[in-house]
């Protein structure tokens, strides 16, 4: 399955806020609830759903970075977060130099973005400590760039990452902690999801 192109705010509604897939807020729409009970299975589900929709990812990207977390030291749910977090489309959303996810990946599959002084145009690139990312030295890559920090909002910096707005810089200072993770997940129910895939 592609990536996700379709109604943003349809998974919204139906998933709960996913600040990585759109800036805009839906209409409030008043309906009527409706009480369902959920299965097991329809509640894992929906924790994969709003992961991926959340990062963008497809089901066989996903699936890879469960499998890697897996094979990992420490608890799997908690390594898959931080595996996913310290992807470099993720970063510039954190670091606000793109409203986004998928406006990140853009920013970087044009080669707007330099990691350590290199052009990166990988958006899954896996950010270490120490990264220094700014925009590149083209003045149409530093314009776009900073106009997505004046216009984004003045969100709570996590405290793995430093922005130098003035300069279009990032520095990933560590690897993330899972309280920082800007998304309200159950990570153990998306690893039960695919306990029998890894």
């Amino acid at each position: 399955m592609s990536r996700y192109r379709g109604p943003r705010f349809k998974k919204i509604r139906r998933l709960g806020a996913l600040p990585g897939l759109t800036s805009k807020e839906p209409r409030d729409r008043t309906r009527a609830p409706r009480f369902k009970k959920k299965s097991q299975y329809h509640t894992r589900l929906e924790e994969k759903q709003k992961l991926r929709f959340h990062y963008g990812l497809t089901e066989r990207q996903l699936l890879k970075y469960v499998r890697i977390a897996g094979k990992a030291k420490g608890p799997t749910g908690e390594v898959l977060l931080q595996l996913l977090e310290m992807r470099l489309d993720n970063i510039l959303f954190r670091l606000g130099m793109a409203s986004t996810i998928p406006q990140a990946r853009q920013l970087v599959n044009h080669r707007h973005i330099l990691v350590n002084g290199r052009i990166v145009d990988i958006p899954s690139y896996r950010c270490k400590p120490r990264d220094i990312i700014t925009a590149r030295e083209k003045e149409k890559s530093r314009t776009l760039i900073q106009n997505y920090l004046n216009s984004s909002p003045r969100r709570k910096s996590a405290n793995h990452l430093t922005t130098q707005p003035l300069q279009c810089k990032g520095l990933v200072n560590q690897i993330i902690d899972s309280k920082w993770v800007g998304l309200k997940i159950n990570e153990l129910l998306v690893v039960e999801y695919y306990s029998r895939q890894i």
